[in-house]
This record gives structure tokens, C-alpha cells and sequence, in this order.
């Protein structure tokens, strides 16, 4: 009995270090960009968007070898432990945080660059029974809200932020903010942001409150020009 506890805690060693080395990238991503994160042995053993992605990790490389039976099971496996649902086919970069994760969904045709953030409740979808490419692509250091839903063949452009329950179903260009229901487009002045450097999902811009502003500032424009006229 005691042979088979010291093996088991050989091999959770084995298995934290391993992680640990082929997962670097994922584990400094959580540590730069969550402040609950106290180290590197506490993101390995708790947080369960690094679980899901190990695992998507492993059921990608069984797709790829055609054992895609063995991959679809395994992935329901981690859905069942992580809360996240990863199809084993879909293409992920290096860098992909998971913030929370509950109710995340990554669809089959999905593609997701590097350093890119979901937050819980995100679904990178389809939109029918369309077949072949159905799924949004996402390129590189892009941040997705909480509840967040991207739908269709679209492509997301890089440095892009897309608003907390926004319902995205056209493509966004690079360096844009989405928001609302369907989605928004805005851009930020002209000027390549990051969003990965401020996570705060209050100072997303909103473009109908955009327009807004622009009507009353323009009746006022008229008010003053009336004034001034005598009328």
C-alpha cells in the first residue's frame, strides 16, 4: 500500500513538472494578467482554464492521429471537471487564459491566436448546420467578456476587445472595441491599443451612447448658431 502512495506521488510530481515545462506559456499568461494568481504551483493545481487547455492539448494531438472517438471522450471528460468545453479539433495558439471558465464553449472549426483571453460564459459558435469552416477565427491578443458570443465564419481582428454579453456575428477589424446586441463596432481614435494591458470591462466604449453624444453636441451647435442669429 505504501509502494503504490509513494508511486502516485511520484508520478503527480512527474506530472507537475511536466506541465509546468510544456505549458510555460499558459501559466505566465495567468500570472501576468490574474492578481489572485499567488504562483506557479497554485495555477497548475487549481485553476481549471489550465486544465481544460492540457487537456485540449492532449485530445488535439489524438484527433490529429485519427482516434478522434478516443479524443471526443476524453474532452468530455475534462468538460465534465472543468466546466469547459474545448472540441478537440479546434486550433489554439500559445498563451490562451481562460479566466474563470465556467460555460466557455470553443467550437469544432475555431481558431484562437496567441495570447488571447476568454472569460467565463464565452461561446465561439456556429450559427446553423452550415458545414465545413463554421466557426469564428480569432487572431492574436484579443480579449472576449464575460458571456461574450461570437458566432459564424468571422474573423476577429487583432488587439481587439469584444464587450462583456456582445453578440458578434460580422468581422471585426484589428484594434476595435465590440459591444451590444448584435455587436458594435468602434474603433479607439485611430490608435493600436492594447487591450491585454487594462482588463477593466467599465471602460469599454459604447458606440450608441458614441452617438448620442455626437447628436446633442451637434443641436447644441445649432442652438448657439440660432442664438446668435437673432432667431
Amino acid at each position: 500500500m505504501l509502494d503504490i502512495f509513494l508511486i502516485l506521488i511520484i508520478l503527480s510530481v512527474v506530472m507537475i513538472f511536466a506541465i509546468g515545462i510544456f505549458f510555460k506559456d499558459e501559466i505566465l499568461s495567468v500570472k501576468e494578467r490574474d492578481p489572485a494568481a499567488r504562483g506557479y504551483f497554485q495555477i497548475i493545481l487549481i485553476y481549471s482554464g489550465l486544465h481544460a487547455i492540457v487537456a485540449y492539448r492532449i485530445t488535439h494531438v489524438l484527433w490529429n492521429m485519427k482516434l478522434k472517438f478516443l479524443a471526443r471522450f476524453l474532452a468530455q471528460i475534462a468538460r465534465f471537471f472543468t466546466g469547459i468545453e474545448i472540441h478537440p479539433a479546434a486550433q489554439i495558439g500559445k498563451g490562451l487564459f481562460i479566466d474563470h471558465g465556467m460555460g466557455v464553449v470553443i467550437g469544432e472549426t475555431a481558431i484562437v491566436g496567441d495570447n488571447v483571453i476568454l472569460f467565463q460564459g464565452v461561446t465561439l459558435g456556429g450559427t446553423g448546420k452550415e458545414t465545413g469552416k463554421r466557426h469564428p477565427t480569432l487572431e492574436d491578443n484579443i480579449v472576449v467578456g464575460t458571456g461574450a458570443k461570437v458566432l459564424g465564419n468571422i474573423t476577429i481582428g487583432s488587439y481587439s476587445y469584444i464587450g462583456a454579453n456582445a453578440v458578434v456575428l460580422r468581422d471585426v477589424p484589428p484594434n476595435s472595441t465590440v459591444v451590444g446586441v448584435p455587436g458594435h463596432v468602434t474603433r479607439q481614435d485611430g490608435k493600436r491599443t492594447d487591450p491585454l494591458s487594462s482588463l477593466e470591462h467599465g471602460h469599454v466604449s459604447d458606440p450608441i451612447m458614441q452617438h448620442m453624444k455626437d447628436i446633442i453636441r451637434r443641436l447644441k451647435t445649432l442652438e448657439d448658431k440660432d442664438k446668435s442669429a437673432g432667431i
